[in-house]
């Protein structure tokens, strides 16, 4: 058991442990050993299980594995509440470290991987904290507190501002001057789309709530919830502070730096007259013909205004009104700028890079729009409208109906929010206000551009090679993939073992989405079955199960019509397959089909009929797979063929499935059996047993899940988060979760797989799957997750899961309700030593440069691997019989089964950016 100094300074708990596995069989995988002439343990000793020494193409073991492969139950330490240490002068460091802090940081690390140079270059806790002050109603100490307190308290865990917190992580990205400039500036317009995605769901849904009285409701609860309208008023203050913050961020720092390089924003007083002249032109080309100024006078009523358009406020006079000696009022007018036109103007006549705001544009030309009239003052000004509509579905007759209404109805829902330039008179904020029906709570002032979600589409032009940028990533293909003559190939090649794919790092293109383009141009596959939640326009996905349906295959298709935003997307995608031919399914009535799966059934040579399955986390999107990270499965273990079919007739047709052999379904067994796993670990620790878990998800808040993780941390089960987004979980409170650990990952791609597993007393179980541990996940969608029991898989899944445990750029959730970053010294595109674990590499520079970095190291090594190979094959072909050529010089493990080698094994079709960092999709 490690101290609780080693834990303070970002080590995971006890990591599990690689199943036996036979030598032989591995190298007919595609692997080999890491020590050639050492076999791996058949049985789990007295002593403790044997780690494996089987890796993928010699990635060493993880350090934290060796440490554990005989681990004991050691005795109860004190509990003691998770703090940073104060950081100290790097000369002082050294002479104030404990102990048990040398002892940990000696288990950790193999001498023979760190030099004396990296000993000296420590990770350590950086007094960055995320948000920077408390947020209001947040309680930063949960001592003496109940457990039911703790999980039910508002105070302790509000859904709204713990969303909040997360979008303060994102921020980060944006306020941390060692985020590439031009990626800084992306980071801001993502915070801007997940506060316009947040405002229209979550803030919506609450001011439905509001108006329909459930403040009743909260009163006759627990006293420790709030009431719709306590929430309102925290999130209105919350999200205060955050512009601020956001607003200076841009303003005073990122387009300052930018201007700096060569990449301006300007205004429009910054411009030539000859440049005025021709933007002029321009104007009166492109865009006056798109413009309708709206008068609002007792003749004309308020316009409508659509969610997130930016809109100009003008006040006017007519100069030819009569004085009549009393005070004139202004006439307001209101244009809507085009959503269609380029937001960034290019200025005529400078060199590239150099922008003005399109209602710059139209505001120094409103005096086209409104000819012989004073222009008194021009105000932009932006509504988000409520996207959290009510719908019936039990009394639908047809959803796909129901949802085309629904995106009909959206448009003119309630507006929730107002943001306008903080300079706005104050008269014009209260009339706006007023038109749309608002109280001041609902009013944000903006300074500088408003609408910044748009900000990265700024169509800046960059060097190669420049820093701007994060550096340029391409996503590989797997390498047992890459040697494929042929699509159908893939299905051979399945029959061999399991394969996990791990996007951005692996293709999309050249695994998951080639086994469904594999099974529609093969003339041996009869039916293809596919989940779609999100998709991306004009998707290969729907492109091939189109060219099925049309070659005469069986294709069967459920759309989820009630993804949210991508509602008309779907709705389309629906009448598409089914022009085509294909059997569409719309989702099932009270519940939104999330699961990731598709399951191709293929004729084989001898006549049998045989399964193939994908399983994974994240969406068939070809377009956001190059930016989140996902695992998927491709198996044809014929039990989870089975399970997936059973799935299959639950979706599409009348089919009560109580039970699944391996899979795990919500919402019908999944959170059940999660408890009944995190009961056995209670047990294990009870017994004196090593007892541990690790998950990673993007949120935490399903009751029951919570409930028992605070039980299991009571008993001494080592419990260890990695939650992307909103938490319900308080660790380090004394007496309830000292033995939970939560960290939060948020970097350039954006962490979206859902990884499990359970120590089980040494051996080990892991899942992946489409689900959170949030209570919507578990109860009202669903949901798959499927076991990985290929010990090869779990290893890489165990390996993975302990290089976020110490990612040196990870914020930690500390007993106060606070998210605190570490800090690695090294530069984020250090090259690493090839020989280093990947959690070693991942404390250096992060998990995802780690991820990036390990997997071009086996890239370059399975090229060279493949070349030998190749000159043994030609040698041998030749009949040469040089015996300075053999497997002695040339290790052909893992690459006897193909005689041709593709060596070409990077997809660099990933010119990709992330939308939103939203809490789940």
């Amino acid at each position: 058991m490690m101290s609780s100094s080693a834990l303070l300074l970002g080590h995971p708990t006890p990591a599990h442990f690689l199943a036996d596995r036979s030598p032989k069989r591995a190298q007919r995988r595609g692997y080999k050993t890491v020590c050639k002439g050492k076999k791996l343990s058949s049985s789990f000793t007295a002593g403790g299980p044997r780690v494996g020494r089987l890796s993928l193409f010699d990635r060493p073991r993880t350090c934290l594995q060796a440490v554990e492969s005989a681990s004991q139950p050691a005795p109860k330490e004190a509990k003691e509440e998770l703090k940073p240490p104060p950081k100290l002068p790097e000369d002082e460091q050294d002479e104030v470290k404990s102990k048990d802090e040398v002892k940990s940081k000696d288990e950790v690390k193999s001498k023979d991987e760190v030099s004396t140079e990296d000993e000296k270059r420590k990770t350590h806790f950086s007094p960055v904290s995320t948000p920077p002050d408390p947020i209001e109603g947040v309680q930063t100490d949960c001592t003496g507190m109940e457990v039911e307190e703790v999980i039910f308290s508002d105070s302790i865990y509000n859904h709204e501002l713990s969303w909040m917190a997360f979008n303060w992580r994102v921020l980060h990205m944006a306020l941390d001057t060692s985020t590439p400039l031009f990626e800084r500036l992306r980071f801001l317009a993502i915070t801007t789309r997940n506060m316009d995605e947040f405002f229209a769901k979550r803030v919506g849904g609450l001011k439905r709530q509001e108006a329909a009285g459930v403040a009743n409701i909260y009163r006759r609860k627990r006293g420790h919830q709030w009431s719709p309208d306590k929430q309102l008023d925290l999130i209105s203050k919350a999200v205060n502070t955050f512009m601020q913050a956001q607003n200076s961020c841009l303003v005073d720092d990122v387009l300052p730096a930018l201007r700096a390089e060569g990449i301006s924003l300007n205004k429009y007083a910054e411009l030539s007259d000859d440049e005025r002249e021709q933007l002029r032109f321009y104007f009166k080309k492109e865009v006056e013909p798109l413009l309708t100024p709206l008068a609002v006078d007792p003749g004309h009523p308020f316009p409508f205004i659509g969610s997130l358009s930016l809109n100009l406020a003008i006040l006017i006079r007519d100069p030819e009104d009569v004085d009549t000696g009393t005070q004139q009022l202004a006439k307001l007018a209101i244009v809507s700028l085009p959503a269609r036109s380029q937001r960034w103007v290019q200025i005529p006549g400078r060199t590239a890079n150099h922008f003005v705001a399109l209602e710059e544009v139209v505001i120094h030309n409103l005096d086209t729009l409104f000819g012989g009239m004073v222009i008194l003052s021009v105000h932009l000004f932006m509504a988000t409208r409520n996207a959290d509509v009510q719908r019936n579905e039990e009394e639908a007759d047809d959803l796909l109906e129901m949802m085309t209404d629904e995106v009909r109805e959206r448009r003119f829902a309630p507006i929730v929010r107002l943001e306008v330039n903080e300079n706005m008179d104050d008269a014009l904020v209260k009339r706006l206000a007023k038109e749309m029906q608002l109280t001041n709570q609902d009013i944000y002032y903006v300074r500088g551009p408003m609408g910044t979600g748009e900000l990265d589409s700024l169509p800046v032009k960059l060097n190669m090679g420049t820093d701007f940028e994060f550096s340029h990533w391409a996503p590989l293909k797997h390498l047992r993939l890459s040697k494929l003559k042929s699509r159908k190939d893939i299905f051979k090649l399945m029959t061999r073992g399991d394969i996990l794919v791990h996007h951005p790092y692996h293709s999309f293109a050249t695994s998951t989405q080639l086994l469904i383009e594999a099974a529609a141009c093969d003339p041996n596959v009869v039916a293809i079955k596919c989940t779609l939640y999100r998709t991306s326009s004009n998707s290969p996905i729907i492109s091939s199960l189109i060219a099925a349906a049309e070659a005469g295959k069986q294709v069967a298709v459920l759309v989820e019509l009630k993804a949210r935003f991508d509602e008309a997307r779907n709705v389309g995608f629906a009448n598409k397959l089914e022009d085509a031919g294909c059997n569409v399914a719309y989702g099932l009535v009270g519940l939104k089909t999330h699961c990731k799966t598709t399951l191709v059934v293929r004729q084989m040579e001898d006549g049998t009929l045989k399964t193939f399955c994908h399983i994974g986390t994240g969406n068939y999107n070809p377009a956001t797979a190059g930016v989140y990270t996902d695992f998927g499965l491709l198996t044809c273990d014929p039990v989870l063929g089975k399970d997936v079919m059973d799935l299959f007739k639950y979706l599409t047709g009348y089919h009560r499935q109580q039970s699944f052999s391996k899979l795990l379904v919500a919402p019908t067994t999944m959170r059940s059996h999660y408890l009944d796993l995190l009961d056995s670990e209670i047990e294990n620790a009870k017994a004196g047993k090593p007892a541990s878990l690790t998950a990673k998800v993007n949120g935490i808040d399903d009751v029951a899940i919570v409930a028992k993780l605070y039980e299991a941390s009571q008993a001494g089960v080592k419990v260890n988060l990695i939650v992307r987004g909103i938490c319900r979980i308080r660790p380090g409170v004394p007496g309830i979760s000292d033995n939970i650990r939560v960290i939060s990952v948020v970097g350039r791609f954006l962490e979206h797989h859902r990884i499990v597993t359970f120590e089980n007393d040494g051996d080990p179980l892991f899942y992946i799957g489409s689900a959170d541990w949030m209570t919507r996940n578990l109860m009202r969608r669903v949901e798959v997750a499927t076991p990985i029991e290929d010990p090869l898989l779990k290893q890489e899944l165990s390996d993975t899961l302990d290089s976020f445990l110490v990612d040196c750029t990870a914020f930690e959730l500390m007993a106060d309700g606070s998210y605190v970053q570490r800090k690695s010294e090294y530069p984020a595109d250090v090259e690493l030593d090839a020989k280093l674990s990947l959690p070693a590499m991942s404390e250096r520079v992060g998990v995802q440069q780690a991820l990036m970095q390990r997997f071009t190291t086996e890239r370059k090594k399975f090229k060279k691997m493949s070349r030998k190979a190749s000159q043994v094959v030609r040698k041998v072909r030749k009949g040469s019989t040089n015996s300075n050529v053999g497997d002695a010089d040339y290790d052909l493990e893992g690459l006897e089964e193909y005689d041709v080698y593709d060596v070409d094994g990077s997809d660099t079709s990933s010119g990709f950016s992330i939308t939103s960092f939203d809490e789940g999709d």
